[in-house]
């Protein structure tokens, strides 16, 4: 499962690579792509990964936000009520 968030705030590769590490502590995280430039994040999973935690480790990683990003469009910071559907 592949889930696309948007992150604001991050203006560099070391920006990326912070949100990366925290992202990756994540139970059930497969693997996550961060591009700062374009503030996209990619995190692929077995398992539906909870929004909260997304969001907390992002927090964790630096002043960032973040959104999930559904068939092209932003959420939302409220944790959408299934983002898979």
């Amino acid at each position: 499962m592949k889930t696309d968030y948007a992150v604001a705030g991050m203006t560099c590769g070391h920006c990326a690579s912070h949100v990366t590490e925290e992202i990756q502590t994540i139970k059930g995280v497969k693997s996550v792509s961060v591009d700062w430039e374009s503030g996209r994040m990619v995190i692929e999973s077995d398992e539906k990964i909870p929004f909260d935690a997304v969001v907390e480790a992002v927090a964790e990683a630096g002043d960032y936000t973040v959104k999930v990003v559904k068939d092209g469009a932003l959420t939302g910071l409220d944790p959408p009520e299934d983002p898979d559907s």
